[in-house]
């Protein structure tokens, strides 16, 4: 891994950040986010969103990370659903047919479709914090709870807890990796990073320029995943071996801490490139070898499209429909070049 390829000298960071999803990339600006998605015969479909205004508790270090981090946990899975309510809309050669199940058609002859879809997406979010929190706070601090047999040491018991935690994040990261759907996820993963490269590095945005960096970008959410592991493994050896349920508890009122910090953490890794910031930032870029993968030209034009449509005057009305690779609206009648050269 080189350094020098991630931490770019003459670089200049910004606050643009993104996501990958299903078959394509949501990209934010300062004033918008631009969601593209890639249909099967190729075509691109766009839907730009303002930004809301931020809240008065993004002013307050520590505390703007558990916003932030609430946040993003909603807006997140919100893009995920709409990507997949898109691609299930396409009705072209390629389309895959998808029948709804019998609660899904229930909550929308109940609720209608907009409520149920706002329904299933909050309780989405919750099913998967309680399922985070169990897997990765609660397991590895039960399993734990066992080694008291062989030692009552206080920090070399906090110690397994974390490394333990650490390595069933990573695990299940491996094991979904090569996930056929997953893969395509990480692959748009690896475009969001290059463009982002690119854009950073001020060349022009084209698949060849955006090819030629890495995968890897120091101001990634995955970085911020694994500063979450490493900072409570610290946190958490500071409050001793207490019995198993205040030590649960304890751990579960200490979340909100620990994103704080590793949102801080976060942000002074993406605008720094001092030795402390890469030896702090390198679990993280090693974690993030196995949540991005090379990308393809296709994956590429994505980012590109959704870069360009956040990059645009604050006063360019927002947009949702068919798109060109420049991430501008297409009319309905109008002909491309494209179109006429088929």
């Amino acid at each position: 891994m080189d350094l020098k390829k991630i931490f770019i000298k003459d670089a200049c960071p910004t606050k643009v950040g993104g996501q990958a999803i299903l078959e394509g990339i949501m990209m934010r600006g300062s004033d918008r986010t631009a969601t593209c998605i890639r249909f099967p015969n190729g075509d691109l479909h766009m839907k730009t969103e303002m930004l809301p205004t931020p809240s008065k508790w993004m002013k307050f270090p520590v505390i703007r990370g558990v916003v932030a981090f609430a946040s993003s946990l909603v807006s997140g899975t919100k893009t995920i659903m709409y990507s997949a309510d898109v691609l299930e809309s396409y009705d072209g050669p390629d389309a895959i047919e998808i029948e709804k199940d019998k609660l899904e058609i229930w909550m929308e002859n109940k609720f209608g479709k907009e409520k149920s879809w706002n329904i299933m997406m909050y309780v989405s979010v919750v099913l998967a914090v309680i399922m985070t929190v169990g897997l990765f706070i609660i397991l590895p601090t039960g399993i734990v709870h066992f080694a008291q047999r062989f030692t009552e040491n206080e920090i070399i018991l906090n110690l397994i807890e974390g490394i333990l935690r650490i390595c069933m994040f990573v695990l299940y990261v491996v094991l979904i990796r090569n996930m056929q759907d997953i893969k395509r996820v990480f692959m748009f993963h690896g475009a969001e990073h290059k463009c982002i490269h690119c854009y950073e590095n001020g060349l022009e945005l084209t698949p060849e320029n955006c090819q030629s960096f890495y995968t890897l970008h120091p101001r990634c959410g995955t970085s911020f995943l694994m500063f979450v592991m490493v900072i409570s493994l610290i946190l958490f050896s500071l409050l001793g071996w207490p019995n198993l349920f205040w030590r649960v508890t304890s751990r579960l009122l200490l979340i909100p801490v620990v994103a704080g910090l590793s949102y801080e953490l976060l942000k002074w890794a993406g605008r720094s490139d001092n030795i402390i910031v890469k030896v702090l930032s390198l679990p993280g870029l090693y974690l993030q070898k196995l949540t991005t993968c090379e990308p393809e030209t296709e994956q590429l034009e994505v980012a590109i499209a959704a870069m360009k449509a956040v990059m645009v005057d604050p006063e360019t009305p927002c947009f949702e429909g068919p798109c060109d690779k420049e991430g501008r609206p297409i009319v309905k009648d109008e002909i491309t070049e494209e179109e006429v050269d088929k």
